[in-house]
Order: C-alpha cells, then structure tokens, then sequence
C-alpha cells in the first residue's frame, strides 16, 4: 500500500532547501506589498522557521522569548522590524531595499 506524506510534511520538506525557502519568503512579501497583508508574510517566516528546526530552535538562536515569538509569528502578530531582522538573519536570509521599476527606468531616462 502506497503511503503518502501530507502537504505540510511536504510543504515543510521543500522549505529546508535555502532557495526555496528565500522564494516562498519572496513570494510572501510580494504579497504583502501588493495586499498590504502582513499575516501571510508571518505564517512563510513561521514555515521557515519550523522546516529549519522550529520555533523553539529559532528562539534560542535569536536569544527571543519563545511564547513573543510565537506570538510575533502569528496571525496577529505585529513585530517589530528588529524582531523580522533577527529572525530573518537567523534563518540565513536579510532584510534589503531595491529601487521600483518605475524608479529604475526613470534613472534610465536621460532628462531634457
């Protein structure tokens, strides 16, 4: 009889490997700027977390308090961007700002 894993256990597995991890997270936030919705943003930083040994591990690493992480982490969790720093730089990843397109081809643009 064949047996099959569940999509967390899946979704979990793939998230071990750094590069899907940075995509899912990019994903995320791709999300978050287009819908201004912060909590699926949280959720990818908590799958993240968990494929790479959990929330407890990651509390350890960061030297944050298990229960404000979770906390942070959650649906309405609203960290600070210091906590999101902390996390991400655990979790090998960090925070960084890029133009806009628009911004980018108006640099492009010579101007009369």
């Amino acid at each position: 009889m064949r047996t099959y894993k569940d999509f967390k256990e899946y979704h979990l597995e793939q998230l071990k490997d750094p590069e899907e991890a940075r995509a899912y997270l990019e994903l995320a936030l791709e999300d978050y700027r287009e819908a201004g919705d912060i909590e699926d943003f949280l959720l990818a930083l908590r799958d993240v977390a968990e494929a790479q040994g959990g929330v407890g591990k990651l509390a350890t690493a960061t030297n944050l308090n298990r229960q404000n992480l979770y906390k942070a982490l959650s649906e309405e969790g609203n960290p600070r961007l210091k906590t999101i720093e902390t996390i991400l730089h655990t979790l090998g990843f960090r925070l960084s700002v890029k133009p806009l397109e628009s911004y980018e081809h108006a640099a492009e643009t010579p101007q009369p």
